[in-house]
């Protein structure tokens, strides 16, 4: 429909080969815009820009490096004339008990998903004239449990708080800002866990449209939260199949759904 033709957008969390981001900027260029793609390895990013000649542009970026995301902003400015569309997929899978959760890995992950965030729409809106939309790629288990997961969860559940501040202060000059929240879904990320027999089969009970999701799902939420149709802000989109009706399937489960598929495979 090319709801998005003369937009542009920045995407950070795009370094990795056909994860989230990479999905979500291919759909951003599908309906008409252009797009800066940006992380720390340069190798995918190139591939990524090589893939759309004159829509995509690239910038290496960590997110919680002040210097580097206005360094972003900058790029974007540069090689786009500005910004209209700010998203914000990357993110750090730490799953470990509460009290084996290490003060080192608090900072890192507080700096990753929570000071990064909070630096990156902090340029984004400075590049930003009046009108536009930022996302932040948020996560169900911000507001729903899952073991083992207290860290990730209460930096992205913080990071949703700050993006409705930022709908609040900032509406008056026409941005949006909006969190999307998948479920389990299939990325790179989660490839290696869906070849555990019987693991995935543990979720998908908990979602009431009957799958897991996955990256097209969240990049088509993108596209409606991006474009001019959209009249929503300080928002926290749950495209996850109706898995916040339910919940997740807790430890012991997964692990008796787990053990019963390795006993039927032998």
């Amino acid at each position: 429909m090319m709801r998005l033709q003369g937009k542009r957008a920045v995407v950070l969390g795009a370094a990795g080969k056909d994860n989230m981001g990479q999905v979500i900027g291919h759909r951003l260029i599908a309906e008409g815009a252009s797009v800066l793609v940006a992380g720390r390895k340069k190798e995918f990013l190139e591939q990524f820009v090589a893939a759309h000649p004159g829509k995509a542009f690239m910038a290496t970026c960590d997110i919680t490096s002040k210097a580097d995301n206005d360094a972003l902003a900058k790029s974007a400015v540069e090689q786009m004339g500005g910004v209209d569309i700010a998203i914000n997929a990357s993110g750090w899978g730490l799953l470990k008990p509460f009290l084996e959760t290490t003060a080192e890995e608090l900072q890192q992950i507080g700096d990753l998903q929570f000071k990064g965030p909070f630096l990156f729409f902090q340029s984004m809106i400075e590049a930003m004239g009046n009108g536009g939309s930022l996302i932040q790629i948020s996560s169900a288990t911000a507001t729903i449990m899952l073991n083992d997961h207290a860290a990730y969860m209460g930096t992205k559940a913080g990071t949703d708080h700050v993006i409705r501040c930022i709908a609040n202060e900032f509406g008056d000059r026409g941005i949006k800002a909006n969190s999307i929240s998948p479920g389990l879904t299939e990325t790179p990320m989660t490839a290696a866990n869906g070849k555990t027999p019987g693991l995935w089969e543990a979720f998908v009970p908990s979602y009431p449209l009957g799958r897991v999701g996955t990256s097209d799902d969240i990049a088509a939420a993108a596209v409606w939260l991006s474009s001019d149709e959209c009249f929503m802000t300080g928002q926290n989109l749950q495209v996850n199949g109706g898995l916040t009706l339910r919940r997740n399937p807790w430890k012991h489960e997964i692990q008796a759904s787990v053990m019963a598929a390795m006993q039927a495979a032998q």
